[in-house]
């Protein structure tokens, strides 16, 4: 067992891998990371699909057959991160079970063409988490305006849900609140109020938006600041009557996940946010080279301190330097969505080129 990820584990962090294929699968290298890298967890994005499944040929036997069964390009993607999904799944079970569901846990989204579309969202969501038919699947869904309903009802509708590109502390506490929501609404219909749920806090795409318009400085510093004032909402959530009033019928609360944790800038530490992101009931998805960056020369200090530390003078520093944060999670926000949905256009593509190399191989 790698000592500097244990010390993570140990510290209350959960370590998750941000990336899955099937060479992943198939050559045991994600059972390796999670027997000796503390890894116990994994998130997807169209982003990692798009280049899993259009680059080499893993996955042209399973798109040939699912071809011949007449799916779509939409269909054919969902059948085959489904099936890597639920194989993901399977390896995590035992920490899931272990946990009692706290951990284990691997990540499908819904088409990031649905940002805007709520009650098609919703459907969705239900949908995929019936069709996986795992218990410790989540459905990412896009911390957007309209995704907060979704959230909302796919939580009140008993799905797990890991709520995706959140920006800021005002994103984060938007989609505390819809969680909380969906919980008192399933309280208060006598159902059951264990429905999991992570918040996934983007870091380090704060910097990259910055670096061009800092003084050097400041570089690498804003992402980190966000995150910390964002801990301290969500140390302060975990503190409140409220949530004391939900934890006492048995409910669960909604972790804070950093994500964007790989370093952006090559003058940076490979680790700077994995380092600097430390904290105790957190989780952190990490890229693969991160991981390994972390486990081969990563130190662990203190926890981040519950009350934001100095995140809240670090950014009025920021503010003087002419950064507008509002403004520019939103932003951060809608290129989020725009980047994924490119991806996902991207990915469509790809499976319909390798679709139609399929069909005249057939014909031949």
């Amino acid at each position: 067992m790698n000592v500097n990820t244990r010390k993570l584990h140990e510290l209350g962090q959960r370590l998750w891998l941000d990336n899955l294929t099937r060479e992943l699968l198939v050559s045991g290298r994600l059972a390796r990371y999670i027997a000796d890298l503390s890894v116990t967890g994994l998130t997807s994005n169209p982003t990692i699909f798009e280049h899993a499944i259009g680059s080499g040929s893993l996955y042209d036997d399973a798109i040939q057959t699912l071809v011949a069964r007449g799916l779509s390009s939409e269909d054919i993607f969902f059948e085959l991160a489904l099936e890597d999904l639920t194989q993901a799944a399977d390896l995590f079970r035992p920490i899931f079970d272990a946990s009692a569901g706290v951990d284990g846990w691997v990540s499908l989204e819904v088409s990031p063409l649905l940002a805007s579309d709520t009650a098609n969202t919703i459907k969705t969501a239900a949908q995929l988490h019936a069709r996986a038919a795992r218990p410790n699947l989540f459905i990412k869904i896009p911390g957007t305006p309209q995704g907060i309903a979704a959230i909302e009802q796919s939580i009140f509708d008993g799905v797990p849900i890991n709520v995706t590109l959140l920006f800021s502390h005002e994103h984060y506490v938007a989609a505390a609140e819809a969680y909380l929501r969906g919980i008192e609404r399933r309280i208060k219909a006598g159902l059951d109020p264990k429905v999991e749920s992570v918040a996934s806090l983007f870091v380090s795409r704060w910097d990259v938006a910055m670096k061009e318009h800092l003084q050097p400085q400041l570089h690498n510093r804003l992402g980190i600041a966000i995150a910390m004032r964002t801990y301290k909402a969500y140390r302060d959530l975990l503190a409140s009557e409220r949530w004391h009033r939900l934890a006492a019928t048995g409910a669960r609360p909604q972790r804070l996940l950093w994500a964007s944790t790989g370093t952006k800038d090559p003058a940076a530490p490979d680790t700077l946010y994995v380092q600097a992101l430390a904290a105790a009931e957190t989780i952190d998805t990490i890229p693969e080279k991160t991981l390994l960056a972390f486990a081969d020369h990563g130190k662990v200090g203190a926890s981040l301190p519950a009350d934001g530390g100095d995140a809240q003078a670090v950014l009025e520093q920021f503010k003087r330097e002419g950064v507008d944060g509002e403004a520019l999670a939103a932003q951060l926000q809608r290129e989020g969505v725009q980047a994924f949905a490119k991806s996902w256009r991207g990915l469509m593509a790809r499976i319909l080129e390798k679709s139609s190399q399929a069909a005249r191989a057939r014909s031949a």
